[in-house]
């Protein structure tokens, strides 16, 4: 992800929250939500960042379609050498495509490669489609659960966790960088 990735990232992940969180989280808490407002932090957080957190993008013709963080578990209760996948999002009209995979498994792939033994990542606990997607990149719920607040409402959250002992089948990742 570069500089110039900010704005359209924001607008994806603005606009995956709006989608996927409908009825999930308050509205209120999702109209509120800012695409310029976002696309600020994003460049700050690229600016500032200490090389910790990897940022990704999947594209196709020019075009980004999705965009993935990975860095360090931010609980302490977790072993050190454990990797968390902070964010995964691809624009909502373009859902089921396979960036969504591709952005995974080249998130997965850099982890390996940084000697990462377990990936660990927070979903809403409502967001059966979300569950889904990643079951099938085989995560399963490690027994953790916390709220994640809303406009004053506590949203449930689970923790999914996977082995990293390869990133599957298909190791080709064309169009994420």
């Amino acid at each position: 992800m570069t500089l110039g990735d900010c704005p359209r990232v924001a607008e994806i992940r603005v606009r995956g929250w709006q989608s996927a969180y409908k009825a999930l989280i308050p509205q209120a808490y999702l109209d509120g939500l800012s695409v310029a407002e976002d696309a600020a932090r994003r460049r700050r957080n690229l600016e500032q960042g200490d090389g910790s957190v990897v940022n990704l993008v999947a594209e196709r013709d020019g075009e980004v379609l999705g965009w993935a963080c990975h860095g360090p578990h931010r609980d302490s209760e977790v072993r050190a050498g454990d990797v968390e996948l902070y964010a995964i999002y691809v624009h909502p009209d373009l859902l089921g495509q396979g960036a969504g995979r591709a952005l995974l498994r080249e998130s997965a792939d850099r982890c390996v490669a940084a000697g990462h033994e377990r990936m660990l990542l927070w979903v809403l606990k409502e967001n059966t489609s979300a569950r889904r997607f990643y079951e099938r990149a085989g995560f399963l719920p490690d027994g953790a659960e916390e709220p994640f607040e809303a406009a004053g409402v506590e949203v449930p959250e689970v923790r999914y966790a996977r082995v990293l002992t390869g990133t599957g089948p298909d190791r080709r990742t064309p169009g994420s960088r």
